[in-house]
């Protein structure tokens, strides 16, 4: 790519990013004193912040594939039926004798073909990313209920379970799966030339592809991520639960976009940072679990959580307009 070329594709906006990041940080913090107060002496406690954080890896490792998605003017809805392919994949692999690894390895490659597939519809099928992935997203849950008809997995080897309901110290082996997952992809979307490109997918799809920037591959590739972690998050799920549900992850391709447009990712594209969805999927948690702890219904958490993420976009689209 020429010089000329590179420099016509969208800079990053460092200051405005970090402000973002700075705001929703600061949500946070209100969030967790708000809920120290409320819900004391249960919720500041560190049993209970590691319950938080090892309910919130599920919903970070998927958002991240998320943001890349979004970044790019799309959405994925199809993560929360690749998050029980993988799980189901994996489970009757090891269950057929195939090696915890290798059975792993094969849930993680289902959710990367189904992340394929759906770059493959949006970029050569122009079909738009919403009707693409509700396609898949209903294909892969009937290939799940199918596998089975239905019935869970159980019995899976402990060598398996182990990453998602053992602990490093105090530290659950999930928790530090999802930070791990965090950084790597943050250095992805941030310092790469891949990640450039992402941006300027999101920013102007036709000046990036007229700066020479692989449309088609990029978009692909970013959809193949978003499988990927899906996949991957379903396998912590699994090994956290002790068997692979055919109905597991239902509804949380939902988290995964609040926790996006919470960390600041824009939904018209071309904005948004792994760091700020990592605070975005925090916020989720907390609301959660705060609000179960004081008592709150289940049924009222989803309307609150619903302004949360309507009042996120609205606020998107404030700052857009300044």
């Amino acid at each position: 790519m020429t010089q000329t070329a590179k420099r016509a594709l969208p800079q990053l906006n460092i200051s405005r990013g970090l402000k973002q990041q700075l705001s929703t940080l600061s949500g946070f913090a209100i969030l967790f004193i708000v809920f120290s107060i409320l819900a004391r002496p249960y919720f500041f406690t560190v049993g209970n912040l590691l319950t938080v954080a090892t309910q919130t890896a599920v919903i970070a490792v998927i958002a991240i594939g998320q943001t890349y998605v979004m970044i790019t003017a799309g959405i994925d809805l199809s993560i929360g039926s690749n998050i029980a392919l993988s799980g189901m994949i994996a489970a009757l692999a090891m269950m057929s004798g195939v090696p915890v690894f290798l059975a792993g390895l094969l849930g993680i490659l289902s959710g990367a073909a189904v992340g394929a597939i759906n770059g493959v519809f949006i970029t050569y099928g122009k079909i738009p990313p919403f009707i693409a992935t509700l396609g898949t997203m209903t294909a892969v849950r009937g290939v799940c209920l199918t596998l089975t008809q239905g019935i869970p997995i159980g019995g899976l080897p402990k060598s398996f379970t182990v990453i998602g309901a053992d602990s490093i110290g105090p530290v659950p082996i999930p928790v530090i799966l999802m930070i791990l997952t965090v950084v790597l992809f943050a250095f992805i979307l941030a310092k790469t030339c891949f990640g450039r490109h992402v941006y300027a997918l999101g920013s102007n799809f036709d000046a990036a592809r007229l700066s020479g920037v692989n449309t088609n591959r990029t978009l692909i590739l970013v959809y193949v991520f978003s499988g990927m972690l899906a996949a991957f998050a379903g396998l912590i799920m699994a090994a956290r639960i002790i068997s692979a549900q055919p109905a597991a992850g239902d509804g949380y391709e939902l988290d995964a976009v609040a926790s996006s447009v919470i960390g600041g990712t824009s939904t018209l594209g071309g904005e948004g940072s792994i760091a700020g969805t990592f605070i975005g999927a925090f916020i989720i948690g907390i609301l959660r679990n705060g609000l179960n702890l004081i008592g709150v219904s289940p049924f009222i958490q989803k309307i609150v959580i619903g302004i949360v993420i309507a009042g996120s976009v609205f606020l998107d689209k404030i700052k857009r307009k300044d």
